[in-house]
């Protein structure tokens, strides 16, 4: 398995550094013109509805609750900005695909999604996240297709490793960068993780602060 999952000692350290101190909520915007002043470095989780995002978000920083957790999909209609004293802001975009809500709602959604992704300046990568237990729908390819299209940076975070064997980790690893080959535009090495379990958090996080002293230099 070639899941990228094996950072240095260093890595893991200012990984666990950069998230250590205190996370807090920062805004949610509904619209382009709602957007925060933008400040420091943007990484955004993208995924289908109930895919995790929330759940990855409550993980990387230690928090139990920061991000919103529900079994509803669409329950996050927003893009919610997250916060601590460093210069890295954490953005929880509306999932897409399935949503109980109005299909206006989710077209207004996935428009408010695209506006961003090619708009803000301050976006250095998206992990668009898969649930290890379904691989790669045809829902994720319309927001890969936009991250290529607008040159964003992006990486898929397998989400519930947790949930399935090792031999099935496995090959839906090997299916997935297969897949990512055909998209020269996205990483070709995901990272495998589990929320339930922490495997794979360290790893996130390092990547995560390799990408802001990348940025600061």
């Amino acid at each position: 398995m070639s899941a990228q999952n094996d950072s240095s000692v260093a890595d893991i350290e200012d990984g666990r550094l950069l998230f250590a101190g205190e996370w807090a909520f920062v805004s949610a915007a509904g619209s382009i013109d709602s957007l925060p002043p933008a400040r420091g470095l943007e990484v955004a989780f993208a995924g289908r509805s109930n895919v995790g995002k929330s759940s990855l978000i409550n993980a990387l920083t230690g928090r139990k609750a920061l991000a919103r957790t529900s079994n509803t999909p669409g329950r996050t209609q927003e893009l919610i900005f997250f916060g601590s004293s460093r210069p890295l802001v954490l953005v929880d975009l509306p999932g897409y695909g399935y949503a109980a809500a109005a299909k206006s709602k989710i077209t207004a959604w996935t428009r408010l999604i695209h506006d961003y992704l090619r708009g803000r300046a301050t976006l250095g990568r998206v992990y668009v996240l898969i649930d290890a237990r379904h691989g790669l729908k045809t829902a994720d390819d319309a927001i890969l297709d936009a991250l290529g299209k607008a040159a964003v940076s992006h990486q898929i975070v397998l989400t519930k490793c947790d949930q399935v064997s090792e031999a099935e980790l496995a090959g839906r690893v090997e299916a997935t960068e297969a897949a990512l080959r055909k998209r020269p535009a996205a990483f070709p090495q995901l990272i495998a993780t589990s929320s339930r379990t922490g495997a794979g958090i360290p790893q996130l996080r390092a990547a995560i602060a390799r990408l802001l002293a990348e940025r600061a230099r």
